[in-house]
C-alpha cells in the first residue's frame, strides 16, 4: 500500500444532490465508512420541497485520485442526482459557526463581552455564571476567540464548552 503525503492530503467540500427519501444518508455514509473514507463534516438539507430533494455537504480529506473516486463511487449511487466538489469546480464561500460557552464570575463578565464584541460574537444565552455565544466565520477566527478566552482563565473565565460546524 502506498502512504500519502501530508502535503499530498487536502481538504475537500462535496456537495451531493439526492433524493429526500428514507435510508439515502445511510447509503452515503456507508459507502464513506466501507471504504474507509473520513468525513470531517456532515451536513444535510432539503433544498426543494415539491420536488423532494435534498443536498448532503460533507468535508472530507484525500489525495485529488482519492476525492475523484469518492466523486464517481456517489455519482452510482441510485438516490444522488448530481455530485460537486465545491473546492476544485468554481467559486464557493466557506464559513464556520461555532456555539461557545463561556463560565465566568460576576466581576469579569464585561471583559468577556469586550472580547466578543471584537470577534463580533454574538451573545445568544446568558445566565449568571455563564454566556453563550455565536461565532460566524473563518476557522482561523473561531480558534483565535477560543484561545483568547482560555488564556484569560487566569481571570477565572473558563471556556465549557464549544460546538463548531
Amino acid at each position: 500500500m502506498i502512504k500519502l503525503k501530508k502535503e499530498d492530503q487536502q481538504s475537500h467540500t462535496i456537495s451531493i444532490k439526492v433524493s429526500n427519501e428514507a435510508g439515502v444518508l445511510a447509503r452515503v455514509i456507508v459507502l464513506f465508512s466501507g471504504r474507509g473514507y473520513n468525513i470531517e463534516s456532515l451536513n444535510v438539507a432539503e433544498i426543494d420541497e415539491d420536488s423532494h430533494k435534498s443536498r448532503i455537504t460533507i468535508v472530507t480529506n484525500g489525495s485529488l485520485m482519492t476525492i475523484n473516486q469518492i466523486k464517481h463511487q456517489l455519482e452510482r449511487l441510485v438516490p444522488v442526482d448530481t455530485v460537486e466538489d465545491l473546492t476544485t469546480d468554481g467559486p464557493s464561500i466557506e464559513r464556520e459557526m461555532a456555539l461557545i460557552k463561556v463560565e465566568c464570575d460576576g466581576h469579569n463578565r464585561e471583559e468577556v463581552i469586550r472580547l466578543s464584541e471584537t470577534y463580533r460574537a454574538k451573545i445568544v444565552d446568558t445566565s449568571k455564571n455563564s454566556f453563550v455565544f455565536e461565532l460566524t466565520g473563518a476557522i482561523d477566527k473561531i480558534n483565535s476567540f477560543k484561545g483568547v478566552i482560555k488564556f484569560q482563565e487566569v481571570f477565572k473565565q473558563r471556556l465549557q464548552e464549544s460546538i463548531q460546524s
